[in-house]
């Protein structure tokens, strides 16, 4: 049996531990061991430090170790144990192939080479190695064909070679770059992304990967998610001389786009205008950043019943994607500003990308409606206010339209008798919009007065209305003939 190291300094004796091991230590390889078989990977890492510190020399706990930080995904402290063994013991045939399987996924081809040859050379027939050849050589082959494709600007092609190279060499961070970059030309930046991302990993250090990652997640007006890996950059160089001015850009650009949502969820309408206003002066050119702050704008501009400037930036929006969310952004301002068409068309549009998208139905239904009914009255345009109006500001313009309008005001029979159309629908104008039922399903589309639903009269009396509010001067009396 050897004996442990440290028992052998504190009792001064050999160095030499290759005759036996402890109890101890055979009891530590076998925990590990069956931790290991377990799946139990971090218990049997655990157990074979402790064995490598009891004996520094022995090979098999580096080769044990070694093989549970394959299992971790720790290529390079696997490398660094496999490289131990060997030294320990050349002729451990197993451990070659292992660093030489370590050595092919990193698309370490030569060094994979090597390890591969010399253990055919032990073992001729060593199915392990003859396979680690093949494997090697037809990475090889289409890493050179991949390499002239991409040359050659054939990149779609380049991108599927690469994708079958990388089934071999699993851990090449050089792979995923080249395949990142074909990527970014045929437009696939998810694709582009999930490449970048994984070299940020399988490199240490990477500034320049995270830096890039970065930089194609703003492109894509992905802000937040670019703050994130910018912010990785500067945890590796705090001074790093592209991610840091980088950094406060975007940081800038964030908050801008954070308080401007912020304002959106508590319709606070100005705020919503401004911090997306802002966006645009500061993002001049990316157009994913700025449709992100257009869009805002489009909502906030309707809501404030902005309408000119609502469907301008909803236009703008729609210049850069047009997408049945915001078809149907645009189509509810064109819907405040009685556009009906134009809120028609736009879903339409909406429905001919996506023929399920509810939103668009229901608001394509709702304008359908709007438009009818505006073909007969529209209320608010006879108190001239807008749509979002409250019921003060629909009584102070009911009052003064009535006055206004009162026929007694027109001693002309003809004007008279237009003065008593206009004076009934004002009255029944303030009747729909100053209950609250009646408007709602107004602006649903449907007019609660229609004569033909037999809802109007009923004790309807514009005059009355009228006299409800305010008390009238004017005396007058109806002429029929």
């Amino acid at each position: 049996m050897y004996r442990c190291g440290l028992l052998l300094v504190l009792l001064n004796f050999s160095h030499d531990v290759t005759a036996s091991t402890s109890k101890g230590l055979d009891k530590l390889l076998e925990l590990g061991t069956d931790f290991l078989s377990s799946g139990r990977y971090q218990d049997a890492l655990s157990s074979f430090h402790e064995a490598v510190e009891g004996d520094p020399n022995n090979y098999l706990t580096y080769y044990k170790r070694g093989t549970v930080y394959l299992a971790l995904g720790k290529a390079k402290q696997a490398l660094s144990d496999f490289d131990r063994v060997l030294d320990l013991k050349p002729d451990f045939t197993v451990a070659r192939i292992q660093r030489g399987q370590v050595h092919l996924k990193h698309g370490e081809l030569e060094l994979a080479e090597d390890d591969f040859t010399n253990a055919l050379v032990v073992y001729p027939d060593h199915e392990d190695a003859s396979n680690g050849i093949h494997r090697l050589r037809l990475a090889r082959e289409q890493i050179n064909s991949a390499k002239e494709l991409y040359r050659s600007g054939d990149y779609e092609l380049t991108i599927s070679l690469l994708t079958q190279v990388i089934e071999i060499c699993s851990w090449s961070a050089d792979l995923r770059k080249l395949r990142a970059k074909c990527r970014i030309q045929t437009k696939d930046y998810a694709g582009a992304v999930s490449d970048i991302r994984s070299t940020t990993k399988l490199t240490a250090d990477n500034t320049e990967g995270y830096y890039e990652l970065a930089n194609i997640l703003y492109q894509l007006g992905q802000v937040q998610d670019s703050l994130k890996e910018i912010r990785e950059c500067l945890k590796l160089d705090p001074e790093h001389s592209k991610c840091f001015p980088f950094y406060k850009k975007v940081k800038k650009l964030a908050k801008f786009m954070e308080d401007a949502e912020a304002a959106v969820e508590s319709n606070d309408l100005q705020t919503c205008i401004e911090k997306s206003n802002r966006i645009l002066k500061q993002e001049l050119s990316i157009d994913n950043v700025r449709i992100t702050a257009l869009r805002l704008l489009c909502k906030c501009h309707t809501a404030s019943s902005d309408q000119e400037l609502a469907i301008k930036n909803c236009q703008a929006v729609l210049e850069i994607q047009r997408d049945p969310e915001t078809l149907c952004d645009s189509a509810e301002a064109y819907l405040a500003s009685d556009m009906f068409d134009d809120a028609i068309q736009d879903y339409k549009d909406a429905l001919e990308i996506d023929a399920q998208f509810q939103r668009a139905k229901q608001g394509l239904q709702k304008a359908q409606q709007r438009q009818k009914v505006s073909e007969a009255r529209d209320y608010y345009k006879i108190l001239n206010v807008p749509r979002t109006a409250k019921k003060q500001q629909i009584i102070k313009a009911y009052r003064k339209a009535a006055q206004k309008w009162h026929p007694d005001n027109f001693p002309d029979e003809d004007e008279k008798k237009r003065a008593q159309k206009m004076f009934i629908d004002i009255a029944a104008a303030k009747e729909v919009l100053t209950d609250d039922e009646k408007r709602a399903k107004f602006d649903r589309g449907e007019d609660p007065l229609d004569p033909e639903s037999g809802k109007q009269g009923h004790g309807f009396n514009p005059f009355h209305e009228f006299h409800h509010f305010q008390g009238s001067p004017f005396q007058f009396k109806f002429h029929f003939n």
